[in-house]
């Protein structure tokens, strides 16, 4: 195998011109930034929960790029294009939809924060005009918002520019939106049963080489989604079951804060800390756990 990237959590090798492995590492990100610590069982757990998500699509005759899980932490998947965007048009096909598919049920997390800040308005949430939003409140309707996929440091993009960077037509656009809460609609189902609660998550899309909309990367794992336990839920507590534990260390320590006043200013981003043994973990502990939770299977 030839080793075509090593990104922030996976690493990607090439089969041949039609296949690729994943291999998901322990390593683990926030903010963009790759933590100078590993997380044991973490790369394993993920593999195991993403393989479990793309045989569900399969049953449901959802198109994937999934072709096998290799154990005990690789994925075996069909390769498509990666193209820049001005490399790509409408009739472009067999690519990488350069593009990262946001869907929110509740107003937590970044959403929280701009709303705060005044950059999100209720009625964009689907609120009525003067409602005030409580953090955690859930939404009348799915936020669907777009990211940047291949640029440094992804940012939020509006649906228009979404369709010029990514070569998409109004439907290819709302074909998108679609399959992402279709998959979400299946997750809510297979979950609830075990005490979860699906608040938000990502999803990644390719075209195959008939300009077939099909689901690529992962997804529904603690790094790509945010869950909530059920129960303390009803308590009005927000309980994270994902990566959000680690995110709230770094704003817990002031990094957060730091590294975006950095990016902010332009200045120099500040190195991410290492984490303490006891937080490393018991981060192990929710990757285990989750997973446990996500699938009803026992990992051990």
């Amino acid at each position: 195998m030839t080793l075509l990237k090593s990104g922030k959590v996976k690493d990607v090798y090439k089969i041949n011109d039609f296949e690729l492995e994943f291999v998901f590492t322990d390593r683990i990100s926030v903010f963009d930034k790759v933590i100078p610590t590993e997380i044991p069982y973490k790369g394993e757990t993920l593999a195991r929960t993403s393989a479990f998500w793309f045989r569900r699509c399969r049953e449901l005759g959802i198109a994937t790029h999934y072709l096998g899980f290799v154990p005990p932490n690789r994925m075996r998947v069909r390769r498509v294009r990666v193209l820049q965007p001005e490399q790509i048009t409408q009739q472009t096909s067999n690519y990488l939809i350069p593009l990262e598919c946001v869907t929110r049920y509740f107003v937590y997390g970044s959403l929280w924060e701009r709303v705060k800040a005044g950059s999100i308005r209720p009625v964009q949430l689907g609120f009525e005009a003067g409602h005030e939003v409580q953090q955690g409140e859930r939404m009348p309707m799915p936020f669907f918002e777009v990211t940047t996929k291949l640029e440094k440091v992804d940012r939020p993009v509006s649906h228009e520019e979404a369709k010029s960077i990514a070569g998409l037509s109004d439907t290819d656009f709302a074909c998108l939106r679609e399959l992402a809460l279709r998959i979400d609609g299946e997750m809510h189902i297979q979950i609830r049963p075990r005490g979860l609660v699906h608040v938000d998550g990502k999803k990644e899309f390719a075209f195959d080489e008939k300009r077939g909309l099909m689901v690529v990367d992962t997804f529904g794992t603690a790094d790509e989604d945010r869950f909530w336990d059920a129960k303390e839920l009803k308590k009005g507590r927000f309980v994270e079951r994902s990566k959000e534990y680690v995110r709230q260390y770094y704003r817990r320590i002031g990094y957060y804060e730091r590294l975006m006043k950095a990016r902010e200013t332009g200045a120099e981003e500040p190195p991410i800390p290492p984490l303490p043994k006891e937080t490393v973990e018991a981060v192990s502990r929710i990757y285990i756990q989750i997973y446990e939770d996500l699938t009803g299977e026992r990992f051990r």
